[in-house]
């Protein structure tokens, strides 16, 4: 356990994340993750997607040995903490009112600095957390922020501002690979195992149709539905056709997302000039598409930023570098709140 002496000048950040389905609490010195624990509900995978309420109930379950857990990791006790921070949105409302609660209660009780970060923000300043072997972007840059909830191209002036040049008008990325594997009959959650299947397969097996959306805006709602058609339509014809071509088709499914993902954000470097490209969010661990940014980097010229794999999805270390970055800056201190969560929403334009 620190003394007195060792932990005076550290900046102790607890962060909190409770947005979905999993509970996380992170501890951070400055920039530097001291630990990062996560805990995972299997409870939805027989429903084949999260269900709001069985995800709350399992988060009041999980928080207090989680955040146990972490300040154990970490090697300090709550009364070193100078600060927590927690995710206050994007998210299902009952899930963060367990992480909202606690991070309240908490902060109350220690009389320190209460600091909401919202999700999206958190995912893109990820790359911001001091890891060895992992350079930071610089400003201005651009994020591509894919998700099972959002898909987003961000314009990242400074930490605290941040412009979406373009966003999914219907479905998030990560269903569309989540919802595509459900349809072949692949257990949730499915993205990742289409990522799986792809790696085997061929990416030009089987042809399907990108959507056209104006501008740097996305749309996936009808690359689900050609999927369904196309599965319908061939295990009509043959009952086993998933079965035996199901690497290609994952593979084509795959290759078919990264291209409409990477369409865009060619765009947006050639529109904004600017061409330093970060990914962040759970879909950002997809082996394809990681290796798509780096052959752009490569053929293009960018300088491109992929996160740490602990960092891609939800976790309480992205939480916790916004938490700390708030903390530093005094002209974002306050009485209890830091920042409203009204007045972050305005200012990041999310």
């Amino acid at each position: 356990m620190p003394n007195a002496d060792s932990t005076k000048n550290k900046t102790y950040i607890l962060a909190i994340e409770s947005s979905c389905d999993d509970t996380a609490a992170a501890v951070l010195d400055n920039d530097k993750t001291l630990s990062n624990v996560v805990a995972r509900q299997a409870v939805h995978e027989e429903y084949g997607g999260v269900v709001p309420e069985l995800a709350s109930r399992a988060h009041q379950q999980n928080i207090v040995p989680v955040v146990h857990q972490a300040l154990k990791k970490a090697g300090i006790t709550k009364e070193d903490l100078s600060a927590v921070a927690f995710t206050s949105g994007p998210g299902l409302m009952g899930s963060l009112l367990v992480g909202t609660s606690f991070a309240k209660s908490l902060a109350m009780g220690l009389d320190i600095p209460l600091i909401d970060v919202n999700h999206m923000q958190a995912h893109i300043l990820a790359h911001f957390i001091d890891e060895e072997g992992y350079d930071k972007p610089q400003f201005p840059f651009l994020a591509l922020t894919i998700s099972g909830g959002h898909t987003q191209v961000v314009r990242v002036d400074s930490y605290f501002d941040m412009t979406i040049l373009g966003q999914t008008l219907d479905d998030a990325v990560g269903e569309a690979f989540d919802k595509s594997a459900k349809i072949l009959g692949l257990p949730y959650p499915g993205g990742p195992l289409i990522d799986k299947y792809a790696q085997s397969g061929n990416p030009k097996a089987f042809k399907f149709t990108k959507p056209k959306v104006d501008g740097l805006d996305f749309s996936f709602s009808g690359l689900k539905t050609a999927i369904l058609y196309f599965y319908q339509k061939e295990v009509a014809a043959d009952p086993d056709f998933v079965e035996k071509h199901r690497d290609d088709i994952c593979a084509s499914i795959q290759y078919t997302i990264i291209n409409i993902l990477m369409d865009k954000i060619k765009k947006a470097v050639k529109q904004t000039g600017i061409r330093q490209v970060a990914i962040g969010g759970g879909v950002s661990a997809n082996s394809g598409i990681r290796k798509a940014l780096k052959d752009a980097e490569a053929k293009y010229g960018w300088k491109t930023f992929v996160p740490k794999f602990e960092y891609t999805t939800d976790n309480a270390a992205m939480i916790g570098i916004v938490g700390y970055l708030k903390y530093k800056d005094e002209n974002l201190q306050g009485s209890g709140y830091i920042e409203t969560h009204a007045k972050a929403q305005s200012r990041l334009k999310f």
